[in-house]
């Protein structure tokens, strides 16, 4: 019996070693990580400016560490060496987005090239892109919209200065960007859409927010949602959705109503790519 339990014991001993071995050898795998608090991790250390609060850490910690941002563990690089194997080297590791929550609802689930992982879903939005949107015809295509919006641009802060009346260049320029994109993938002019300039403006810097600002479900993915639907950022969210939404919807339906003549803008390709799916299909 004595001979029984000794080998009981001598096992037990070895598999605790073995646990106790390979939990070492996994932490000492892991980069340095600042100490954080329970539940919350190192949010509290990102402070107002975070790139400025990592760049800080960085200098104590090195150019790789391991944060917790509240149960997300997240690997922060901050040298050009660590960059370039995490974008270069590394790329199809590191490539993919993470998953956020205005992105998710902003994207209908990722369904964009911007936010959607790295698949073969993603490869085809790439072939769409490359072939036809972002082609050298295309740009070229554009080239008159380009100058037109420019030119009315110089006309406007001439009479501006002429008059000797203030210019708000970030208005202005916010005006051009929109104007050019517009007309190169919707045809028209967005002061008669749904979303007018004071309307576009709002959207978009709402989107942008939601994209940006903190949003508890991205740190706590099972229960962040409550404290957003608790602040009103889940529901300035879903609003957000729904005027893009609508914006959509008149933009298709123009497009059906209407038999364009002249250069097929991006709304024109999307809808011929349909059709020749559905036809393939």
């Amino acid at each position: 019996m004595a001979t029984i339990w000794f080998l009981s014991l001598l096992f037990l001993s070895c598999i605790l070693l073995a646990a106790f071995t390979h939990k070492k050898r996994r932490k000492n795998q892991q980069p340095p990580s600042p100490p954080g608090f329970p539940i919350i991790g190192n949010l509290h250390q990102l402070g107002e400016l975070p790139h400025q609060s990592l760049w800080s850490l960085s200098k104590t910690y090195g150019p790789v560490m391991l944060l917790k941002l509240g149960s997300v563990p997240t690997v922060i690089v901050s040298s050009s060496e660590t960059a370039k194997q995490a974008l270069k080297i590394h790329d199809l590791h590191c490539c993919s987005r993470p998953s956020l929550a205005g992105a998710r609802e902003l994207s209908y689930n990722y369904l964009d090239i911007a936010f959607s992982p790295f698949d073969d879903y993603w490869k085809e939005l790439r072939r769409i892109c490359v072939q036809e949107l972002f082609s050298a015809k295309r740009v070229h295509s554009i080239q008159p919209i380009k100058e037109e919006e420019v030119r009315k641009l110089i006309d406007s802060a001439t009479e501006s200065a002429t008059q000797k009346s203030p210019v708000n260049l970030n208005e202005k320029f916010l005006d051009l960007t929109a104007s050019v994109v517009y007309k190169a993938a919707f045809g028209l002019s967005f002061h008669s859409t749904v979303l007018n300039n004071d309307g576009f403006d709002k959207l978009i810097r709402e989107a942008f927010l939601f994209l940006g600002s903190f949003s508890a479900s991205n740190f706590f993915p099972n229960g962040g949602w409550i404290i957003d639907w608790l602040t009103g950022l889940q529901g300035r969210r879903e609003k957000s959705v729904r005027d893009l939404d609508a914006f959509y919807e008149q933009m298709f339906d123009l497009h059906k109503q209407e038999n364009k003549q002249g250069v097929e803008d991006f709304v024109d390709l999307l809808l011929r790519l349909e059709k020749e799916e559905t036809v393939l299909g």
